[in-house]
């Protein structure tokens, strides 16, 4: 399933330029003397910060958590960063990883990229502490785009609301695309753990390793930390629960919009891929020295730029997140998880112009002898009134399928793992607040969406409502009770039930925030039944056996 969701994210934001070199990040200025209150001392350093956009709130953008993994270190794990001299000025944002562009048709098109560099490997700090004694819950976000594009230096994800809210929120980058999951051989061998690629969940860890060592500077508690992130960031944070190297590096999860519950690939298929990769360039002799040697954005182009996946390697994942979660041997700590009432909508849009035929033509080559009993839950039998007429229900149908088995089943797998074989308390959300204006009834409660409201800057172009930030500030609080207790609820606050798979709750976050139960559950009940059978297949007897 995974591979499908790759597919589709794939389909909407499929872009074919090609970037030339960009610069390496200069070094940052240095100064004698710190300044104010604006300073803190680091063992890497001095670092000078901006006042942040609330009052009281600080700001540090573009601070180095681990080297530039560029020449011998690419397809390295992340070493640690150099120190500086005097002060460095930590008021501007670094370098993205390298990536290829949105399409214009995409949803979240940028017209224009920032720097992309292999040297990107930054983090951002918000914080609103009075001292390093403060002690303050610790967010830190993981940035979605399918593990090939994003960034965490988008001025949507500027933590100054939730920091004004009394956490100390942090931004992390990592490497993305065939620079973040490049596995082959030769790396392989060359790995004290036998393990290759994975290294944009490594770049993670270091990150979090970074935080527990240097968060205290900043007001923050290394022992409150919240790891949260939407789309790919939120596979991220739920691998993170299952991989061991995580265990103790934060003590709260969210998960918006992504769950890592399919079948997964091994280090021998990613290794398959890397072989390909190395083969299509030529490359047979001293394979890790020529791919190192291959320029940054011709190995953008020569690989498949638009999928990236974490697989098993053995060291990072031991086994697949399903069976850890299922084993109860995933990091135990409360978890928040979610997803959106109308995910497809920006991320296939090309479903818009769907037929009835082309809907049940690829129902039953998917699901086979349960293409039936798809067909009831998910219906296309109105057919469309001319031949060139979209078919209105088989377009409903797709875009509810696409957001039960993309998303509400991974989301609604996670919780219901963590209730049956954690010991901490898990709690499920579904976000149905369309966005405001004339593109609500085509766009619906979209996926990403949530961002807006649960960082509280409303920068994306839409007429926002006094409900939209009355529904952010609540959403906000929710997070920041969360990292700070484990537990979202507080007064003032609709109560948040724990999840419990035999009432199937979960929290409405829109118009009006309430609490419901079993929600979608026909359908996540059936891709529930289709994974297991994906899971445990029937072994057809041998021809000859015994009937």
């Amino acid at each position: 399933m995974k591979t499908a969701l790759l597919s589709m994210l794939a389909l909407a934001a499929l872009a074919a330029a090609v970037f030339p070199q960009a610069p390496q990040v200069a070094a940052p200025p240095v100064r004698e003397v710190a300044r104010g209150d604006l300073s803190v001392k680091l063992d890497q350093g001095l670092l000078h910060g901006i006042a942040g956009t609330r009052p009281g709130v600080r700001a540090y953008l573009g601070v180095p958590f681990a080297a530039p993994p560029v020449g011998d270190l690419r397809w390295k794990p992340p070493q640690p960063a150099a120190s500086w001299q005097g002060v460095r000025e930590a008021g501007e944002y670094s370098h993205a990883c390298w990536q290829t562009p949105y399409p214009a048709s995409a949803a979240i098109y940028q017209s224009k990229l920032p720097p992309l560099s292999e040297d990107c490997l930054y983090l951002n700090v918000w914080t609103p502490a009075h001292s390093d004694k403060d002690a303050l819950p610790v967010m830190v976000w993981i940035h979605g785009g399918g593990f090939t594009r994003g960034s965490a230096n988008l001025s949507s994800y500027a933590g100054d609301v939730l920091a004004a809210k009394g956490a100390v929120v942090v931004t992390i980058n990592y490497r993305l695309g065939v620079f973040g999951f490049f596995a082959h051989p030769a790396l392989t061998a060359e790995s004290a753990h036998h393990a290759s690629g994975n290294y944009a969940l490594l770049d993670q860890l270091a990150a979090l390793e970074w935080v527990k060592k240097n968060i205290a500077k900043f007001g923050g508690d290394p022992n409150c930390v919240t790891i949260f992130g939407e789309s790919a960031g939120s596979w991220a944070v739920n691998i993170l629960m299952a991989s061991p190297l995580a265990r103790g590096l934060f003590q709260r999860a969210i998960g918006e919009s992504g769950g890592s519950f399919d079948a997964m690939e091994t280090l021998a298929d990613a290794e398959k891929k890397g072989l390909a990769l190395a083969d299509a360039r030529g490359i047979t002799q001293d394979p890790l020295k020529s791919l190192r040697a291959i320029p940054a954005e011709e190995l953008l182009a020569a690989s498949h730029a638009d999928t990236a996946q974490a697989f098993v390697d053995g060291w990072v994942l031991p086994r697949d997140v399903y069976s850890i979660f299922a084993e109860g041997k995933q990091n135990d700590v409360p978890l928040v998880a979610g997803s959106n009432a109308d995910e497809g909508t920006t991320l296939a849009p090309q479903a818009a112009l769907l037929k009835t035929g082309m809907f049940v033509a690829g129902a039953q080559q998917r699901y086979g002898a349960s293409a039936a009993e798809f067909l009831k839950l998910y219906p296309a039998d109105t057919p469309a009134t001319t031949p060139t007429t979209t078919d209105d229900q088989a377009v409903q149908s797709f875009y509810a399928a696409f957001r039960d088995r993309v998303f509400g089943w991974q989301m609604r797998t996670w919780v219901r793992l963590q209730a049956r074989t954690g010991h901490t308390p898990a709690r499920l959300y579904y976000f149905t607040r369309r966005a405001p204006g004339p593109a609500a009834a085509r766009l619906g409660a979209f996926h990403a969406l949530e961002i807006a409201y649960v960082f509280g800057n409303f920068a994306w172009p839409f007429p926002w409502e006094d409900a939209d930030r009355q529904l952010s500030d609540a959403i906000t609080s929710y997070w920041v009770n969360f990292a700070r207790t484990g537990d979202p609820n507080a007064s003032g606050l609709v109560p948040w039930p724990a999840y419990d798979p035999k009432k199937d709750e979960l929290l409405e976050l829109s118009d009006q925030i309430r609490v419901r139960a079993q929600v979608n559950k026909p359908g996540l009940d059936f891709f529930d039944a289709y994974n297991d059978s994906l899971r445990h297949p029937v072994e057809k007897p041998a021809s000859g056996a015994n009937r």
